[in-house]
């Protein structure tokens, strides 16, 4: 009969170290959580972004046509009026004043929600970008 010197020990972790490892991974999580949301709303503000100047490129061949502006997104070849990007983050409608334009695309839903310095971003028919926040367009 073989007697063992370790009779009695269990082998495992106790409530501390788990406990202490649970803290561990909450902090890093807390870390890693907001810069993985700003992440993700900056990939989704280039949705936006993309939108904006595919729609403000067929605003130009629309005023070419037809020697005017439209604020109708339908007749620029959308779905809709106000056209809603394809992932639904953002919806677009143009003001046209005179022989100029602005296409605005406003943040809806989760976009709103996680990228509140940007909720709007704008191009005009002179090619001017602006935003709600100076980095938007970057």
């Amino acid at each position: 009969m073989i007697v063992s010197k370790n009779k009695g020990r269990v082998k495992g972790f106790t409530l501390l170290e788990l406990m202490i490892s649970v803290a561990v991974v909450g902090i890093l999580a807390s870390i890693a959580y907001p810069s993985y949301i700003d992440n993700i709303s900056r990939a989704n503000r280039s949705e936006g972004q993309r939108e904006l100047l595919r729609l403000a490129s067929l605003q130009e061949q629309y005023f070419i046509d037809h020697r005017a502006y439209t604020t109708d997104m339908k007749k620029l070849g959308a779905s809709a009026d106000p056209y809603i990007t394809d992932s639904g983050f953002y919806s677009i409608d143009a003001v046209v004043v005179g022989v100029t334009y602005t296409l605005k695309a406003t943040a809806r839903g989760t976009q709103a929600t996680n990228d509140s310095s940007c909720l709007t971003l704008s191009v005009t028919d002179s090619g001017q970008k602006t935003a709600t926040s100076t980095n938007c367009w970057e």
